[in-house]
Order: structure tokens, then C-alpha cells, then sequence
């Protein structure tokens, strides 16, 4: 709520820190390129949030209303923050346990490159619907597909686009996932009917997700064969590592507490912490090189070198340079860049929000969609802003499912119409935008820039595409009469 004493901002002036963030981040990618996000797009985002703060000062808010709001808005990800901890020190664990290399001699033996964009898709999004986290694919089962993918010489953007792409077809679909539960209740529906209803737009989504990556892996062509690069990648990942499937267990275990139901934080920092005990036993003199302190006992030694895993991730030095940049991951610290990211983005979305400027732009789209494809066309468009204002894929859901449901309730919309909506864009472009939560996670994760991999989240970017053309040829566009399972509205 803002001040009782505070002007209602005008459009224009909740378009000019658009429009100054747009040219900032534009002017940052020219000058640094894919260096843009270690720093210049911070200070775009800080420098912006400071322009919406003084056109609330001016429209008579105090600063500390404003900082409060940026304090609220900035403490929604401090969860995402801690499980981008947890989930950079269980990649240095299970790369230090043999864990992943593991995953990667048996995805090399298993998975060819004719299919292997669409199997990875497929791979990620049963896991995706049984456990329902998307970011819990990307950091396990995410991390071996990266490095199967350049054992096989084959995309690390596309195969990113084609975790991406299944790990949310999962986390969509699956009543495990926190945004699956979250779009119903924003916007006042039941779950299994925002489930049943949002097939006839995600399932056409992701069988055109997976015919693009067959045709793209059919057309593969390899310019250097992988054993030119890497060598004999199993052979020297064997010499490295005992490997064996016993490494596999740290993933089972993850895998059967998020199927429990635990959340995420807590799974991942336990599938790192059960890594750097695998690490200790069956990988005890790479964990002693690891330490790289010859004046410890050993047992300190293992100790240090587990401990490292966590907090500065593994280093590799086999001597071919290409596999030491596949191994060499990992570690809380290398999570850091990405949480000041998550934080300037998250300041700016909360100053937007608290000085009004959100909300006043969000009644200019309503009052421009007079039909209902237009109105569902104007949920779409502002989920996805909000996804790139907000930065955070929670308010986008909630804050475009707050303001819009009133009015879908008054055209007599069931809200499944609505929830639909909101998962269509608001979940599923989330990962796209490279300062939100999503996106910042997915690209320190996978080791994969947001916008290499952006052009092939093929079943992200077929969504809201699939969703507006629905939207527009009223196909699927249920009334509050054709609805009995929906919340009565308040």
C-alpha cells in the first residue's frame, strides 16, 4: 500500500524507468557482451530503481516507505538465494565425488547425437513432472547433460534449451510444483482443474519443443569430432575417478526427497553434503590433491578438501584443457555474481511495485483489452513483463493474478482461465529474462548465458505463442457456469 499523502503516478512516469532500464541494459550488452551480467546490468538495474525512487519522492512517498518496500520485495529471494548456495556447492561435491563424471561416461554410452536434444528434453521432463522443481533438474541432471553434450561435441546452448525446456514442461504440469499450486490460488481456482485445463496449451507446447530439437539433431553437423577435443573422455575421466553406478546414489537420494515432497533447499544441500561424504570414501585421493596442503594429516587433508567442494568447487587438472573447463565448476563462490544480479533486480522490481508504478501500468492494459482474447491476450503480456520488472517468477504469478482477477470474475471467466494464463507466461518465460530469479539460476547452473540458450527454450518460447492463439480463437475459454470447481469468488 502506498502513503495516503502520495500522488497516483502518472503512465508516463511509470514508463520512464522502463524505458532508462531498456537503454541501459541495451547499452550494457554492446559494450561487455556476455560479460553484461557480471556487473554492468547491476548497476542498470540499480540506476533505474534510483529513478523510480525519486518519482516517488516526488509523487510524495517518504524513503523510508520506499526502502521498506525494497527490503520486502528483496527478502522474496532470499530462499532462491540459499538453494543457488546449496546447489553450487553439490555441483563441486559430486563432481569431486565422481558423481557427474559418472553421468557423463554413461550419457556418452547411452545417448547418441541423432537424439540427443530431444532425449535430453525427454529425460528432463519426466523428472521435472515426478519431482516438480525445475531448478532441481537444471542442478543435477541439467549439469550431466551439459557435459554429455560436450563430450559428444554437441551444443551446450541447445542442450541447455532442451533442459530448460523439459525441466519446465515437469515443473508446469506436476501438482508437486510450488508455481503449479501458486497460479490456482492467485487466481482462485482448483489445482487439478488448472492442471487438466492447462494441457491443451502446454502439451502442444512441448510436442513442438521436441519435434524442433529431432530436427535439429538429425541436421547435427561436427566440424571437430569430440575425441579431438577431449581425447578419450571416458577413459580419462576413469583415470581420474573411480567410476561406478554406486556413484549415482547422492541423485537417488535428491531425487526421492523431492518426490517426498521436502523442499528444495534442504534436498540440495543434503545431496551435497551426502556428495562430499561419497567424495571422502570412494574418491579419497582426489579430495587429498583437492586440499593442496601438504602439511595436513590426511585425515584433515580429506576434511579440507570436502570443504572446499562446497565453498570454491572443484578444480580439475588432467591436462587437457577442455576436459580441466568441464570439471573445473562449482562451489557457493561461484553463485556470488548471480545472487548480486538477483538482488539489484529484485530492488528495482520492488521499488516499481511500492511507488505505484506496477499497478498504474497494469490499468492501462485493462482497460485496452475489451474482448476476451484480448483480455487473456493482456495477461499473458503482463505476466511476461512483470517477469522482466519484477525479476521473480513468484510476482509475476502473484501480482498479475491479483490485479486481473477481479476482472475476469466480472466478465464471468471461469479462473482457470486466469491461472492458466499466469503459468503460461509467468512460469514458463521466467527462465528467458537474464536478471530474473529464473533466468540468473538457470545460466549460473547450466554455464549457459541466458540469451545462448534463449532461441532454443523451443517449448518456453512456444507457450505464450500456443496460449495467445488459443486466446484468440476462443478455443478452451471456459465460463464461470461450465466451471463447478472454482473457488467462489470473494
Amino acid at each position: 500500500m502506498t502513503d495516503l499523502q502520495a500522488r497516483e503516478p502518472s503512465l508516463f512516469q511509470s514508463l520512464v524507468p522502463l524505458v532508462l532500464l531498456a537503454t541501459l541494459l541495451g547499452t550494457a550488452v554492446y559494450l561487455f557482451g556476455d560479460n553484461a551480467s557480471y556487473g554492468a546490468n547491476q548497476v542498470a538495474l540499480m540506476l533505474a530503481a534510483g529513478v523510480a525512487a525519486i518519482i516517488g519522492i516526488r509523487n510524495g512517498l517518504r524513503w523510508d516507505d520506499i526502502l521498506e518496500g525494497m527490503v520486502g520485495g528483496i527478502s522474496l529471494a532470499v530462499g532462491p538465494i540459499f538453494i543457488l548456495l546449496a546447489v553450487g556447492a553439490l555441483i563441486g561435491t559430486w563432481i569431486l565425488s565422481g558423481t557427474v563424471p559418472t553421468l557423463i561416461v554413461y550419457g556418452l554410452a547411452l545417448l547418441d547425437p541423432s537424439f540427443f536434444y530431444p532425449a535430453a528434453c525427454l529425460i528432463c521432463a519426466v523428472v521435472g513432472l515426478v519431482i516438480g522443481s525445475s531448478w532441481t533438474v537444471a542442478g543435477t541432471l541439467g549439469v550431466a547433460l551439459i557435459g554429455v553434450a560436450q563430450g559428444l561435441d554437441m551444443s551446450p546452448a541447445i542442450t541447455a534449451g532442451a533442459v530448460i525446456s523439459g525441466g519446465y514442461f515437469g515443473d508446469k504440469i506436476s501438482p508437486l510444483s510450488d508455481t503449479t499450486n501458486i497460479a490456482p490460488a492467485a487466481a482462485g481456482s482448483e489445482l487439478f482443474a488448472h492442471i487438466r485445463h492447462m494441457l491443451w496449451t502446454t502439451v502442444p507446447s512441448i510436442v513442438i519443443a521436441l519435434v524442433l530439437f529431432t530436427l535439429i539433431g538429425l541436421g547435427q553437423s561436427r566440424e571437430v569430432a569430440p575425441d579431438q577435443v577431449f581425447g578419450d573422455l571416458p577413459t580419462l575421466l576413469g583415470t581420474q575417478f573411480d567410476l561406478g553406478i554406486h556413484l549415482l546414489i547422492p541423485l537417488l537420494v535428491v531425487f526421492v526427497l523431492a518426490i517426498r515432497g521436502f523442499p528444495a533447499y534442504p534436498t540440495i544441500l543434503v545431496g551435497a553434503l551426502l556428495g562430499a561424504v561419497f567424495a571422502v570414501v570412494f574418491q579419497p585421493d582426489v579430495v587429498v590433491a583437492l586440499a593442496g596442503n601438504e602439511a595436513l594429516s590426511r585425515p584433515m587433508a580429506l576434511l579440507a578438501g570436502a570443504w572446499k567442494a562446497l565453498f570454491d568447487g572443484y578444480a580439475a587438472s588432467t591436462g587437457n584443457a577442455a576436459v580441466d573447463d568441464l570439471l573445473t565448476r562449482g562451489g557457493m563462490t561461484s553463485m556470488l555474481n548471480t545472487i548480486w544480479l538477483i538482488i539489484c533486480a529484485m530492488g528495482f522490481g520492488a521499488v516499481m511495485e511500492r511507488v505505484g508504478l506496477l499497478e498504474r501500468m497494469i490499468r492501462s492494459v485493462l482497460k485496452a483489452a475489451r474482448s476476451t482474447g484480448s483480455l487473456i491476450i493482456a495477461t499473458l503480456g503482463t505476466a511476461i513483463g512483470a517477469n522482466i520488472v519484477a525479476a521473480d517468477q513468484y510476482m509475476s504469478i502473484v501480482l498479475t493474478g491479483r490485479l486481473f482477477q477481479p476482472e475476469y470474475a466480472r466478465r464471468g471467466l471461469a479462473p482457470v482461465n486466469l491461472s492458466r494464463a499466469l503459468e503460461d507466461a509467468g512460469t514458463i518465460t521466467s527462465p528467458l529474462v537474464p536478471w530474473n530469479t529464473c533466468g540468473a539460476y538457470m545460466a549460473a547452473t547450466l554455464g549457459v548465458a541466458t540469451l545462448d540458450y534463449l532461441p532454443y527454450a523451443f517449448f518456453n518460447l512456444a507457450g505464450p505463442l500456443v496460449a495467445a492463439i488459443s486466446a484468440y480463437a476462443g478455443f478452451k475459454i471456459l465460463r464461470l457456469k461450465a466451471d463447478p470447481t472454482t473457488t467462489p469468488q470473494a
